[in-house]
């Protein structure tokens, strides 16, 4: 099924950035500012929505001339890419962007033609739709964890690798010991926080 890879939805949205010659500073110059000083990791407004995989936002000038025997073709706008890879369905998704995020959704969409903002919630759903298109490829290797069982498997699989080389050589009585140990600490310790990254703005790449 397009979009939708097992539990987890593959989001693709284009929307056109705004043309405004007359600015001191073009709106696609002041959105990869503010996608430069985007935090990132744990401290990404997109970390906020606990069901979020992987998002990236990108500024793009133009699409790539490969050659023949492709045609040459320019776009007549800029666009603001944005990727997200998350757990469940889409109208929940943007309802948690639009209540939960609603300062950072504004500052990124405003520099984008057509853009409702965020108060009338339909109708930013109805916007965000308008501008998705088909996604085929996801960036998260899973597609039946949740973010929370992802993490809680990579949590392990560290510890588990920590363990081992901590502990090779051990006698049989104090290795049962050390393991037990280590199994009730790991079972007690909290899931880890969700890191999403912003990644690399990289529109001056694509002119």
């Amino acid at each position: 099924m397009p979009n939708q890879s097992g539990s987890v939805y593959g989001l693709t949205i284009l929307s056109p950035i705004k043309h405004e010659p007359k600015l001191e500073i073009s709106h696609s110059v002041a959105l990869r500012m503010y996608l430069a000083n985007l935090p990132r990791h744990r401290d990404s407004p997109f970390a906020k929505l606990s069901s979020t995989h992987l998002a990236r936002l990108v500024v793009m000038n133009d699409v790539v001339y490969v050659g023949m025997p492709a045609c040459e073709e320019h776009l007549q706008l800029k666009y603001l890419i944005f990727e997200s890879n998350f757990d469940g369905d889409l109208d929940t998704y943007l309802e948690r962007m639009a209540r939960e995020i609603p300062d950072t959704v504004n500052a990124v969409w405003q520099h984008c033609v057509g853009y409702p903002g965020v108060q009338n919630v339909a109708a930013f759903k109805a916007y965000m739709k308008k501008c998705q298109i088909e996604t085929t490829f996801f960036f998260a290797d899973v597609n039946d964890k949740t973010v929370q069982q992802t993490l809680r498997a990579l949590q392990t699989q560290s510890a588990v690798a920590a363990f081992i080389e901590k502990n090779q050589g051990q006698a049989a009585e104090a290795l049962q010991k050390a393991f037990g140990q280590f199994v009730e600490a790991l079972n007690s310790s909290p899931t880890p926080a969700p890191a999403v990254t912003r990644g690399k703005e990289f529109g001056d790449e694509l002119t």
